[in-house]
């Protein structure tokens, strides 16, 4: 069924129900959207919470694929300092900071390049730090089935930082310790002296 065109607000037929959304928004805090600075705001708002949420897609096999290879080596694996943003879900602020990973392979290993794509699909989410440590560890053992995972994230919380207590030095770190990571003390600090070197 067609319908006249006098009967369609241009609005609603040409702009899509989020960038509405985030016009709305800008309108209860008081401002006039259709000053020049912010004619295109929710075009671009919207546009970046999608980037920023993109991860919801997405799964771990999805993005490791066919790069996960037999292989002997049976010493601990370590990718530190992996930058990433996300957004607390509690009030959609970022946090960001490092992500530090540690594997023991069992017969199997990734190619590196993965394990930040690995992190990015949960940081891809709105998120609390303590889960999005834990997602990762989950998704490596998943992925490899290793006879341990070590996750340690660092991150400063502009919700800590910008409003609230407005603490600027704080930084939360998180850890999710799988396997022989967990089970064996000495395992354990290896894993974070290797964190911890040159600093």
């Amino acid at each position: 069924m067609t319908h006249s065109s006098e009967n369609q607000s241009p609005v609603t037929t040409l702009v899509p129900r989020g960038e509405q959304l985030v016009a709305r928004l800008l309108e209860e805090l008081g401002e006039d959207t259709t000053r020049e600075g912010l004619v295109r705001t929710p075009q671009r708002v919207w546009e970046s919470l999608s980037y920023l949420t993109d991860g919801y897609d997405r799964e771990p096999m999805d993005v490791v694929g066919d790069a996960v290879f037999e292989e002997a080596y049976d010493e601990m694996v370590v990718v530190r300092d992996i930058e990433f943003y996300s957004l607390c879900e509690h009030h959609l602020l970022p946090f960001f900071g490092k992500v530090h990973v540690a594997y023991l392979p069992q017969g199997r290993i990734v190619g590196l390049s993965k394990l930040p794509r690995l992190v990015d699909i949960y940081t891809h989410r709105l998120q609390v730090q303590e889960r999005l440590t834990t997602q990762i560890a989950a998704a490596l053992e998943e992925v490899l089935e290793p006879r341990g995972v070590a996750v340690v994230i660092e991150a400063a919380h502009l919700c800590m930082m910008m409003r609230g207590v407005e603490k600027q030095e704080a930084r939360t770190v998180t850890s999710a310790m799988r396997g022989t990571f967990r089970d064996d003390a000495r395992t354990r600090a290896e894993f974070l002296d290797l964190v911890r070197q040159d600093r």
